[in-house]
């Protein structure tokens, strides 16, 4: 047997009860980074010289499968894949087949992940062999130059191939955008025009405070409602119901037909209604991305107890989960957490 076998073979942790909170949330949705490590530096992201995990602290593919499941098993519904860039780590596709099995019982609801599009190409149709129906692209920029200069020397067209390869294989796109004050601002319009031109959902972002970038945060951070309201100046925008399990609140633009999202981590929180948890590849679990709130599941798995030990470790971590967040902005201040947007997961 290997490994994913034995996998494939392990019970989760629970099969009836869900994850509930201090403040009657329910969990479920589990973000999971498989690596800190990206082929980009965007700059609101990363440092131009990372430092990156030793590969001895990162958890197996095997791990992240065991504890996704477990989660699964604890009543989350929907699994999202992130990294850094999740597509770099060797094997990953291996663990995307291994989970995909959740789909075919139809414990889980939905596969999918975050991913900067420079390996789609390559990936595009093994990702929807193995049920993964829609992925988010992470795109601020339809200028080359802009491009390679936010990302610290990316290719454009390198992402431009992988959205065509993700058409081709019937792969539903959203565009997620962060919104960085007179670098992008005025390029939205357009971004929002191209997304939807090609049948994209788009979703804008404010930046957050996380990890030390070598950027000033001040002067990046752009409000969603003054973008709102300038688009409102020549569009009408409606707001709609939709969920779709993430932070965002959606407005239909009558003119181009499409959606857009607004995460306003910032201007407007939206804690009240979160049921998001986040795993690190280190096996860190985060019941919020605003606290440096932790429980280390990597412990926890690999000692005495081992996989039978993680249901009483989830329901401890879930039960203490902050009610909301506390990011903060102000001129030459810290960024609110040390850690990196890129070791928590994107």
């Amino acid at each position: 047997m290997t490994p994913f076998d034995v996998a494939h073979h392990s019970k989760p942790a629970a099969t009836g009860p869900t994850l509930i909170d201090g403040f009657g949330r329910t969990v479920r949705y589990l973000r999971v980074s498989v690596t800190d490590r990206c082929d980009l530096r965007c700059v609101y992201c990363m440092a131009e010289h990372m430092v990156f995990l030793p590969k001895a602290e990162v958890l197996t593919l095997e791990e992240l499968d065991q504890i996704a499941s477990s989660f699964v098993g604890l009543g989350v519904k929907k699994l999202r894949l992130t990294g850094g860039e999740p597509l770099v780590r060797k094997g990953f596709m291996g663990l995307v087949e291994s989970l995909s099995r959740h789909l075919k019982t139809g414990a889980l609801e939905e596969l999918t992940l975050t991913t900067n599009g420079t390996r789609l190409a390559q990936f595009a149709k093994d990702l929807v062999r193995f049920g993964v129906k829609r992925i988010n692209v992470s795109l601020d920029t339809l200028d080359p130059v802009l491009f390679k200069s936010l990302t610290r020397g990316g290719d454009l067209a390198q992402v431009m191939a992988g959205l065509d390869a993700a058409n081709a294989a019937g792969l539903s796109v959203k565009i997620n955008v962060v919104a960085l004050k007179d670098t992008n601002e005025d390029e939205i319009p357009d971004m929002i025009s191209w997304a939807h031109g090609r049948g994209y959902d788009l979703t804008l972002i404010e930046t957050m405070p996380l990890g030390d970038t070598g950027e000033d945060r001040t002067s990046q951070f752009l409000s969603l409602a003054k973008v709102r309201d300038t688009l409102s100046s020549f569009w009408t925008l409606t707001d709609i119901p939709l969920q779709t399990g993430g932070p965002a609140r959606y407005v239909r633009i009558e003119e181009t037909g499409g959606r857009l999202g607004l995460i306003t981590p910032m201007s407007h929180t939206f804690c009240e209604a979160c049921n998001r948890v986040r795993l690190t590849c280190t096996g860190v679990l985060h019941t919020c991305l605003g606290h440096e709130d932790e429980m280390d599941l990597r412990a926890v798995l690999r000692g005495p107890k081992g996989l039978s030990g993680l249901e009483e470790a989830l329901r401890l971590a879930i039960a203490g989960k902050p009610e909301g967040h506390d990011f903060h902005i102000s001129e030459g201040s810290a960024p609110t957490l040390a850690r990196h947007m890129s070791r928590t997961g994107g």
